[in-house]
């Protein structure tokens, strides 16, 4: 099931390539690799960033069996995103999917780890991932301030979409990003490793449907302390879904050419 018109797109902008496209020669763009942790999850703005851009997107789940490719080199990059699993979970795919990242790295591919995608960067590059010790989340639009190096790639947004409760330290050669605002529970919002690797906490691809839905379908997540009561994420999301939206432009368009410039 995919997400029904919202947004101007249409279901078959979600449709996985097939598996001609995934294995015979490029046409054009190479498509972007996306993975997935529920089944009726999509990827949101980015999907459908990359999709006006010209670019498939070969969407992949491998929670539910679908199989990762032995190499990259067929796609332009790979984003994997986020879920309610744990980047110290030891499923298989949980596994499967750190070891993508690595592969990402290995083949200098462009690589994006939206929440659980960045907790598994970070994983990989051998940080940390953890709880707040209160067991304080992030759910609703938080602050978030740019570093030196993220202010490199443009002006930020004052505020992003968050939903998480665990967070990752900065692995050992990357640089930090992005902060939280004051007294954040979770100070780390997003790292570069390279290029073109780069794990954030917040869900820029978060649409006005998924914020009704994750928010009408997780209302016993929304009594954790440091979750937005729903109509304040609402009103939120269209005050400052414009600014990440623009955001989001500029850092795709530098991301998929992994030509991120953060000093």
């Amino acid at each position: 099931m995919f997400e029904a018109r919202t947004d101007g797109m249409t279901r078959e902008a979600w449709e996985p390539v097939s598996p001609v496209e995934r294995s015979g020669p490029a046409r054009g763009k190479r498509p972007v690799l996306v993975i997935l942790h529920q089944e009726h999850s999509n990827p949101g703005h980015i999907g459908q960033w990359f999709v006006r851009n010209g670019y498939r997107l070969d969407i992949r789940k491998p929670r539910f069996g679908d199989p990762l490719p032995a190499t990259l080199g067929g796609h332009a990059g790979v984003v994997i995103f986020g879920g309610p699993q744990s980047a110290n979970d030891t499923d298989a795919f949980i596994t499967q999917e750190i070891g993508l990242a690595e592969l990402a790295l290995n083949e200098r591919r462009p690589y994006l780890g939206v929440c659980l995608g960045g907790q598994m960067l970070a994983r990989c590059l051998g940080a940390k991932v953890s709880l707040h010790p209160e067991k304080i989340v992030e759910i609703g639009y938080h602050r978030v301030a740019a570093t030196r190096h993220g202010e490199a790639i443009g002006s930020w947004p004052e505020q992003f979409y968050q939903w998480h409760k665990e967070g990752f330290e900065v692995p050992c050669g990357a640089r930090l990003l992005a902060r939280g605002g004051d007294g954040a529970a979770f100070p780390n919002q997003a790292f570069c490793y390279g290029p073109a690797a780069v794990g954030i906490q917040f869900h820029p691809e978060i649409t006005y449907w998924q914020v009704h839905r994750w928010t009408g379908h997780n209302a016993h997540r929304l009594t954790q302390p440091g979750a937005h009561p729903r109509g304040q994420q609402i009103a939120a999301h269209i005050d400052h879904a414009p600014r990440v939206h623009a955001w989001l432009d500029r850092f795709l368009s530098q991301w998929v050419a992994a030509r991120l410039t953060v000093g």
